[in-house]
């Protein structure tokens, strides 16, 4: 069954008392953001998430989208929703005042996506794609096209899409045809065709602002040819409403194996005008804005589903009779005890809320360093959370996007058979989780990213953002009373983590297919070791203040336990995965391709 009631007493917890916001708070772009303003908004967010996003999850998969002579319609309900999102002020949350928007932190914002993302994944793309081209539109963007765009894009009037990917090119961009020739007037036409555009073509809003990769007739070859354009579906009139249509078609939908209730479109621009966004020929710079704010809300996509596939396996445990408890009768009253009492599904269940909660602190943390690196006053400060957020940009990503599935794949399970088939509603998170896994950049790339560019950048600045703080900590809480044991074992993870960055390090200075053997084990060593440590930290304050208040002691309780299963039964993975890096690549690469 699906069910989803936001986690607002873990959301708090991360953002008050594991972060805090009086870091944020120091900020002038923040110094009036407090926890009741906080608090305010992530229960309206959970309010609306639950009763107006949940009814049209499963519907949505079912009905799916319609396109027709260009025109989309997206599942029935999914419109009126739209409009109450964009009436409600949630696509403007984190935007800039300057543009209309509210201003307020990522942290508060990433929250609220991972609700939208947990209630209606199908409807967190409409809006969660105008997010990230908005990003990239106003670092890269000329003033009059911020100043025409931006204030519709910010309220959610108008949305955007991203559109990199054609037929014969998915991460290899210096293979696209796509062209775009100057104009006398400044603009250009753009002429070329796109595939798995997100929200490329739908009915929720009365504009679509495409932002697309193509070459100029003087682009010199490959990637450092490709040049960004702002590309409306309807060019905006001397008012600045939409007017003439442009020549930019959908025609057709992709027909997924999820996500039914988004649409993913094939898009065809024929001479349509379009705008340079930046500087000719650094295209890919200027994307890349747009694409690492949707690989960190992807990651949010992972830990939505995966926090609704745990909520739904925790309602279906708890009323699925099945056998007795392996240590007597628990239930005499019914004729068989809730198969919650039985030690697999307790760790199924477990397993998945540990990765829930575990991931819920470490997007948080990055969220934070992410409005650090804007608005900092100290440009040290402001330049190491850029380095945080670079760094841990693909771990979230596929780290959050693999234990997603993983959960819903553990959800599945704990309903058995009744998870393989539809009307329980589980099966739609299998399938909708999946993609994120290779959207915005397949996960093996996340964990080559990681590796070949974070990792050796600045001489390893980007490690100490990262490696620092847990240093720091290990020391500073080795004799603590309540959680020594956590934080040595702690410790010996990360001790597994510094040895393996030794080890690629070295390795692939001589052979670059070292790192790309331990890369993709690489990256879950490092995630679990971030997760490790927020978990350690949130033990350190759940043990402060278990029975301070008889309301709040059974979540401090649950949040020790839980702590204690990850520490028992999820990190001691970082050994093998350390074993598994160390091996080396031979065996990976020494059979012969026609072997397969």
């Amino acid at each position: 069954m699906q069910v989803y009631e936001a986690p607002l007493r873990d959301m708090r917890f991360v953002l008050h008392e594991l972060h805090g916001l009086d870091t944020l708070r120091e900020l002038d772009a923040f110094a009036e953001i407090d926890a009741d303003l906080a608090d305010s908004v992530l229960e309206e967010a959970g309010r609306f998430s639950s009763e107006v996003l949940l009814p049209l999850n499963a519907t949505g998969d079912l009905e799916g989208c319609h396109a027709e002579n260009g025109v989309v319609r997206t599942p029935a309900g999914f419109k009126d929703a739209y409009r109450q999102f964009r009436e409600g002020g949630w696509p403007s949350l984190a935007s800039e005042p300057d543009y209309g928007g509210q201003g307020l932190p990522e942290s508060i914002s990433k929250l609220v996506e991972e609700m939208t993302c947990g209630a209606n994944l199908s409807f967190s793309l409409y809006p969660g794609l105008t997010h990230g081209a908005v990003q990239a539109l106003k670092a890269h963007g000329s003033e009059e096209l911020k100043t025409l765009y931006l204030p519709k894009m910010v309220e959610g009037t108008w949305t955007g899409s991203m559109c990199l990917t054609e037929s014969h090119c998915g991460t290899d961009l210096g293979l696209m045809r796509t062209r775009a020739v100057p104009n006398e007037d400044g603009s250009f036409r753009i002429t070329g065709n796109k595939i798995f555009i997100s929200a490329g073509e739908h009915d929720l809003a009365e504009n679509i602002v495409h932002l697309v990769l193509a070459k100029l007739p003087d682009g010199p070859p490959g990637v450092k040819g490709i040049s960004l354009f702002l590309v409306p579906k309807f060019l905006p009139d001397a008012e600045g409403n939409p007017g003439q249509r442009n020549g930019v078609l959908c025609t057709g939908i992709e027909h997924k194996m999820g996500l039914k209730g988004s649409a993913t479109c094939q898009m065809s621009f024929d001479d349509a005008t379009g705008w340079l966004v930046g500087q000719p020929h650094k295209g890919m710079a200027a994307m890349f804005t747009m694409m690492n704010e949707e690989r960190l809300g992807v990651g949010i996509q992972g830990l939505g589903v995966g926090s609704a596939a745990y909520q739904a396996a925790v309602f279906y445990a708890k009323d699925r009779l099945q056998g007795r408890s392996l240590s007597g009768v628990k239930r005499p009253d019914l004729p068989a005890d809730p198969i919650i009492v039985h030690p697999d599904v307790r760790r199924t269940l477990l397993t998945m809320r540990a990765n829930v909660e575990g991931c819920r602190a470490l997007g948080i943390w990055v969220a934070q360093a992410v409005d650090l690196s804007k608005h900092a006053k100290d440009p040290a400060a402001r330049q190491n959370a850029d380095d945080f957020v670079a760094l841990m940009t693909p771990v979230v990503k596929a780290l959050f996007t693999d234990l997603g599935f993983e959960s819903a794949s553990h959800a599945i399970q704990i309903y058995g058979g009744h998870g393989y088939i539809r009307e329980h509603g589980v099966e739609q998170y299998a399938r909708d989780a999946r993609i994120a896994m290779l959207y915005e950049g397949t996960n093996g790339i996340q964990a080559l990213d990681l590796v070949g560019r974070k990792m050796p950048s600045n001489m390893g600045r980007l490690l100490r953002s990262f490696f620092h703080p847990v240093a720091e900590w290990i020391e500073q809480n080795r004799g603590h009373a309540s959680i020594a044991p956590l934080v040595g074992h702690l410790e010996r993870a990360f001790g597994a983590l510094q040895l393996a960055t030794g080890t690629i390090g070295e390795r692939g200075l001589r052979d670059p297919e070292e790192a790309g053997a331990a890369a993709t084990d690489y990256l879950r060593l490092m995630g679990l070791v971030a997760m490790g440590f927020m978990l350690a930290k949130s033990a350190a304050i759940a043990a402060e203040r278990v029975g301070e208040n008889a309301d709040e002691t059974g979540f401090y309780q649950a949040k020790l336990q839980t702590v204690q299963f990850f520490f028992d039964r999820i990190l001691p993975q970082t050994a093998s995965l350390f074993l598994a890096i160390k091996s080396g690549k031979a065996s990976t690469m020494a059979l012969a391709e026609a072997a397969f």
